[in-house]
């Protein structure tokens, strides 16, 4: 009875840490992920993603660099290209 109540309470102990542990590395894959924003200005023709300018779908932008036309990427990242202007949620009404 001794022998089955430790190993019982071994398996917990064990199955307890194995939880914390997958706890902890699904936060650090959370957090591992950037922050992501809308850039517009910088898109090829065909290659946004979804809804704007007047459709509802990704990959019907008509031409290159329309400033309505976006794509998503890391925050802070569209400032560096040149024509990226990031697009706040108010500025995505269709036209």
């Amino acid at each position: 009875m001794m022998k089955t109540n430790a190993q019982l309470m071994a398996a917990t102990i064990m199955a307890l840490g194995m939880a914390a542990v997958s706890t902890s590395l699904m936060a650090a894959d959370d957090e591992s992920k950037p922050e992501m924003e809308k850039c517009g200005g910088i898109v090829k023709a065909g290659m946004n993603d979804c809804a704007g300018n007047g459709h509802a779908c990704a990959g019907q932008a008509k031409a290159d660099s329309d400033p309505s036309e976006w794509v998503k990427l890391p925050k802070g990242t569209c400032e560096k290209l040149t024509g990226g202007a990031v697009i706040k949620a108010e500025d995505m009404k269709m036209k």
